[in-house]
């Protein structure tokens, strides 16, 4: 019986049984995305301000998840060091749990009805500092701890990148030993072929898919001159969680999107999820068919950002998939 049959058959039941059309419309209305976050990374400025505040109106927006950004507390010395450098040069210094105890941080978000299943990091605290990395994700219930972005200098060729790979993969036993799941990031570099194979392939084919998942920023991709419908297509189930941001006009990175001064410079091509012109309708059915489960609105350093984050999440969280 196809499904055209079926949905005949069905409407004769109903009248059949008593059950009315309304009921029977609802059985097949598409879904709805359920899971929409937000990466804190999106509105650091007014979390540093008000913290209580600004999580109770992402909460008032019907936001149900979010992403934590680092360093932590427990993070890496070196990390800690280097952000202590860059806080000058971003106009403010709040990350972690914005200044907050792990018990008071995990108050505010439960008494928001908010829950943070996915945690960014580094990844000298991933190597060196699992344990506590592990701790801080169960006390926060959260399931992935994600790698937002590989070091320049690990990745000056396809060498480097099969090596982290293989630390990938280590990465992943320590994360399942502690109960949680490692995930990588993607920024616009690994997107092109080198010397005939291209960078994120060649990871994705050689990390473990039960050790190692992957988190898909789509504005990046796209800027890396990369498809990622194709991406999600050909890797269905490896793709866990999205980053979903909006460009104003498709715009690539003039060279190979290798470091943050080429992130910076589309900066101003970052626009709320629908107001753009990528076609996220798309992606985000065909990641839902694909298996990811997370959909964070990205909008780095948002020049509006409770406005832009609402706009963004009444366009994703209508989208039938």
């Amino acid at each position: 019986m196809n499904r055209k049959d079926f949905i005949k058959s069905a409407a004769f039941l109903g009248a059949s049984f008593g059950v009315s059309n309304s009921l029977l419309a609802n059985a097949f209305k598409p879904d709805k995305l359920s899971k929409v976050g937000v990466q804190l990374w999106s509105l650091p400025k007014l979390l540093e301000s008000n913290f209580e505040q600004t999580i109770k109106q992402i909460a008032e927006i019907g936001v149900k998840e979010l992403e934590l950004y680092g360093p932590f507390p427990f993070s890496d010395p070196k990390e800690q060091t280097k952000w202590e450098g860059l806080a000058s040069l971003l106009g403010f210094s709040a990350s972690g749990y914005f200044g907050k105890t792990p018990e008071h941080f995990i108050e505010v978000l439960n008494s928001n009805q908010l829950k943070a299943p996915s945690i960014h990091t580094d990844l000298y605290t991933l190597e060196s500092n699992m344990v506590a990395l592990g701790k801080a994700a169960r006390q926060l219930n959260s399931t992935y701890v994600v790698l937002p972005a590989i070091p320049e200098y690990l990745r000056p060729d396809l060498k480097g990148y099969a090596a982290m790979a293989k630390r990938f993969n280590t990465i992943g036993r320590m994360a399942k030993e502690e109960g949680i799941r490692f995930a990588y990031h993607n920024h616009g570099y690994g997107l092109q072929a080198i010397d005939g194979t291209v960078p994120m392939e060649l990871i994705l084919k050689e990390t473990y898919p039960h050790l190692v998942f992957f988190e898909m920023d789509i504005f990046w991709t796209v800027a890396g001159r990369a498809n990622p419908i194709r991406l999600l297509n050909d890797h269905a189930g490896r793709y866990k969680m999205l980053h979903v941001k909006d460009m104003k006009e498709v715009t690539y990175f003039k060279g190979n999107g290798s470091n943050p001064d080429e992130w910076v410079e589309l900066f101003p091509q970052l626009v709320p999820a629908g107001e753009g012109a990528l076609p996220l309708k798309d992606i985000l059915k065909v990641a839902y068919k694909t298996g990811v489960q997370h959909y964070f609105i990205e909008q780095d350093l948002a020049p509006h950002p409770i406005e832009d984050i609402n706009s963004a999440f009444s366009f994703i969280s209508n989208v039938e998939v």
